[in-house]
Formats: structure tokens, C-alpha cells, sequence
């Protein structure tokens, strides 16, 4: 249905929309750009034409995020042996990705969505030990990289893990954008090697990059007149109430 009409008027102001959206977002409180456009591109395309369609903006946006700050050396030290694994469970469950009933795999992605709105509501207070990263990295990287390859989702439980480390908040948020910039990059190239990223949908993901990269600028102008806090709440509620709607939709 989605290929079929992919330039219409219809599918244009959608992508555009949602990604004006998601950048709002992330302009505001820093994160959730990915999480946004997935989320709601699969609502109304489908999982991997919304996968294929949030790569480019996703991309752009967190090489950004993780080039900023000044500690990518001391990142890259401290989470390599994540990453690395990573992007070998991205190219191994992304094959599942490519003849796997997309039902289940949108299921997968609610839940994912619905325990990481509940988690970033209830903020329960988990600690990793520098002397356990060792076996805890390859652990989180296994399990993101896996859940990102079937899903497109990079934040169950790898955000999480961040947060365990204890990083000041500076360091936290370029580690999120290289965790997300890595995790893109595998993507985008598993999927492009299985057939999964025809040429058309990327096209679409590039015209994405405008509405991003302005509803980026929006949220940071408006960020010191919002109550940080509350907008955060009624983003992480969202974000449940939309991985629901996804699961519900799914099964139906």
C-alpha cells in the first residue's frame, strides 16, 4: 500500500509531520527522536518502511549529539566493547527483520516502547559497578543491538544502562548520541545489504532531515519557557500510550 503511492501529498506531509515532531522533541528534552518518528511512522507505514524512513534524520541528528561535548575519546574507552557488539547483533537479528512476520516484530516494538515509558516514569535507581562492565557491556550491547535489528528501537535497555553508569549529565547525553549514531550506521548498513532499504524510501528519509532539524531549533528556543519536567511526563506517558496503540494494532 505504502509503496504504491510513496511521493503522494498524503505520505509526504506524514513523514514531514512526524518528524517535525520528533526533533520538537528532542530539541526540548534531548532524546527521543527515533523513539517519536518510529513509533509513529510504523502506526501509519508499517515497521520496516518506518524503520527504513527515521535512518537518515535519525542519523544526522545524533552524529550531532555525540560529536558535541568534547569526551568522545573518553566514550569510545568506556563503551567500545558495547558497541562493537552491538553492531554485530544489529546484522544478525536484522536478517530475522527481512522474512519475519512484521506482526510480531511491531509487538516486539510496543513492548519495548511501553517498558521504557514506564521505566523513564518511575526512574527506578539501577547501579552498574565500573569493575562489572566488563561482562555487563557485551551483556547490554547483545541485547540492544538484538531488540535494534528486529525493532529500529536503540533505547531497551541501553539508555538505561547509561544512566547505571552513573556519567554526569553532559557525558550521559553525548554517550546516548554515539550509541545512537553506531546503532544507526549498523542498521542502515544490514538492512541495505538484505534488500531492505530500497532507494525510494531513502530519498523520503532525506527530505525528512529539514522538518527534523527545525523542530529541533523550535524546541531548543521554546525549552526555557516549558517546564522541562512536565513536558518529559506527558513524552514518556505518550510514548506508552503510542507502544499500546501499536501492540493493540498488531494484533487485531
Amino acid at each position: 500500500m505504502f509503496e504504491s503511492s510513496l511521493w503522494s501529498p498524503e505520505n509526504i506531509a506524514i513523514v514531514v509531520a512526524v518528524l517535525l515532531l520528533a526533533g520538537f522533541v528532542k530539541g526540548v528534552v534531548g532524546l527521543g527522536l527515533p523513539t517519536v518518528s518510529l513509533g509513529l511512522l510504523t502506526a501509519f507505514f508499517g515497521l520496516k518502511a518506518a524503520i527504513a524512513l527515521m535512518l537518515v534524520p535519525s542519523f544526522a541528528t545524533n552524529l550531532v549529539q555525540g560529536l558535541v561535548g568534547g569526551e568522545l575519546a573518553q566514550i569510545m574507552r568506556r563503551l567500545w566493547l558495547l558497541l562493537v557488539v552491538a553492531c554485530i547483533t544489529i546484522w544478525l537479528s536484522s536478517a530475522l527483520l527481512a522474512g519475519a512476520d512484521t506482526a510480531i516484530l511491531s509487538v516486539v516494538l510496543g513492548l519495548s516502547l511501553c517498558l521504557y515509558s514506564g521505566l523513564s516514569l518511575t526512574r527506578p535507581q539501577f547501579e552498574a559497578p565500573r569493575d562489572k562492565e566488563r561482562w555487563l557491556s557485551p551483556l547490554v550491547g547483545a541485547i540492544n543491538g538484538g531488540l535494534t535489528g528486529l525493532t529500529g528501537s536503540f533505547v531497551v535497555p541501553g539508555v538505561l544502562y547509561l544512566q547505571a553508569l552513573g556519567f554526569p549529565r553532559d557525558f550521559f547525553i553525548q554517550a546516548m548520541g554515539v550509541l545512537f549514531t553506531v546503532s544507526t550506521v549498523a542498521l542502515a548498513g544490514s538492512m541495505s545489504g538484505r534488500g531492505l532499504l530500497p532507494a525510494d524510501l531513502g530519498l523520503l528519509s532525506m527530505v525528512g532531515l529539514i522538518p527534523a532539524f527545525a523542530g529541533m531549533y523550535i524546541g531548543q528556543k521554546v525549552r526555557k519557557r516549558l517546564s522541562e519536567e512536565r513536558f518529559r511526563q506527558v513524552f514518556f506517558i505518550s510514548v506508552g500510550v503510542l507502544g499500546a496503540y501499536i501492540i493493540v494494532r498488531s494484533l487485531l
